[in-house]
């Protein structure tokens, strides 16, 4: 059913901050959106291109709203030319969020993946949860909002650990590993993740050897947001209306998908790999 957050306003971006060589943190005024909820999207709408969903990085009281916009085709490059003063369009929020829970948790974030935990991570220290959130990226350069998410850790329940490919800062490797290491350590209550699917299928593996629960937020190709067009579809799934925020309970529904396929702009399904 189509509400008024499916309705698009048109908004002025209030401001545009680097965080990463190929990541800029978009800031807009939305009022729907400043009510928007760790693990939901909007979708922005470039004038006189297309519209680009993405997930919200944080909400503010006085209705402001960001958005971290990876650099990676024609779509977000024309967004990363956005400037102070420029007009785009925005629907949201849109899909469900994290739920949240108390106890001992295992935040585990890969690039961009960063972005959604980081707004998650505020929303759980509020409730005094035990947090530790391991961060993964390719270099210390591209690791995201690291001042942001370690001015947390001084709350003596949130610690912060951090992976590199090269590395250049924390452990020297994928986060996964990092992951897998701590989890034969240590228990928790829940876990959350978010990255790339090939990522969050190891992270699902490990929650499923370890018996902890899993959230995951999956990243799909959306076209329209409201369920029809069929092209973020895994398995009986449409991410934008029944995610994107999925449990291990329904990742294990679609486990002869989920991490091996995707589907294309017409709906048909095309093996994960080939679309990188």
């Amino acid at each position: 059913m189509l509400t008024e957050n499916n309705l698009m306003r048109v908004t002025e971006i209030k401001r545009a901050t680097r965080e990463s060589p190929r990541v800029k943190e978009f800031f807009f005024h939305d009022e729907p959106c400043s009510k928007g909820r760790p693990g939901q999207f909007v979708m922005i709408w470039l004038p006189g291109f297309d519209e680009i969903p993405m997930s919200l990085s944080s909400t503010h009281p006085n209705g402001l709203v960001s958005v971290a916009v990876a650099k990676v085709g024609e779509a977000t490059e024309l967004f990363h030319k956005k400037r102070e003063g420029d007009l785009v369009g925005v629907r949201g929020p849109l899909g469900n969020s994290f739920q949240l829970e108390r106890g001992n948790v295992l935040l585990i974030g890969g690039g961009t993946g960063i972005a959604p935990l980081a707004f998650l991570a505020e929303e759980l220290a509020g409730l005094k949860t035990g947090i530790t959130f391991l961060m993964g990226a390719k270099t210390k350069e591209e690791l995201l909002f690291l001042s942001r998410i370690k001015r947390l850790s001084t709350n003596t329940k949130f610690r912060v650990f951090t992976s590199t490919e090269d590395g250049s800062f924390g452990h020297k490797g994928v986060v996964t590993e990092l992951a897998e290491e701590i989890l034969e350590k240590e228990e928790f209550d829940t876990i959350y993740a978010c990255g790339k699917e090939l990522m969050l299928l190891k992270i699902f593996r490990l929650a499923q050897k370890h018996r902890t629960p899993l959230q995951v937020s999956l990243e799909r190709l959306m076209r329209c947001a409201i369920g029809l067009c069929g092209s973020c579809v895994i398995g009986k799934y449409r991410v934008c209306v029944d995610g994107p925020v999925f449990t291990d309970r329904q990742l294990k529904e679609v486990e002869s998908e989920f991490g091996r396929f995707r589907r294309s702009l017409d709906g048909s399904k095309v093996p994960l790999q080939s679309l990188r």
